[in-house]
């Protein structure tokens, strides 16, 4: 065998119709569309259509509840901070804050705040600025000897 004989097998490969190239070729005219009505012309589109009656779509209940004033917050785990401690991409003597986490490449752009979890272990005694944080986060961050400054109607809510 040589490369310039390499081919398809037998059948393999259909050559594609060309439609509305003259009543000889078969497929002219119409085009195979059939004769006139929507479906003939050209731009239509009866998706969810089933023929006057109530599509299903319509039929099906709806759920679901989307808040507009919710908040998308960061979430940073203790262990991600002190991940970043030891490879000292933050500095725990100054005040972490969403600004710090971006630049220690922590996150990766600030929503609505920065908000700190309680799973890991965090062994430095470091100051935060946050928009929330966890019970549990707070307690293993305060048994290290750190702080958690958040906003005030955060820390009433919760």
């Amino acid at each position: 065998m040589k490369l310039n004989e390499l081919r398809d097998n037998e059948g393999a490969t259909k050559s594609r119709k060309r439609v509305g190239r003259g009543i000889g070729s078969g497929s002219g005219k119409t085009g195979g569309r059939g004769v006139k009505g929507q479906k003939s012309r050209s731009g239509v589109a009866i998706k969810g259509f089933e023929g006057g009656q109530m599509p299903l779509y319509r039929r099906l209940p709806k759920r679901g509840f989307n808040n507009i004033f919710g908040k998308d917050f960061n979430e940073v785990s203790v262990a991600r901070i002190q991940a970043a401690i030891d490879a000292k991409k933050l500095d725990e003597k100054a005040v972490i804050d969403a600004a710090a986490l971006i630049a220690a490449g922590v996150i990766r752009r600030a929503k609505d705040g920065v908000r700190v979890l309680g799973d890991g272990e965090l062994k430095a005694k470091v100051t935060l600025d946050v928009a929330g944080a966890s019970k549990a986060a707070i307690a293993k961050i305060e048994k290290a000897g750190g702080s958690v400054k958040l906003p005030e109607a955060a820390s009433s809510a919760e």
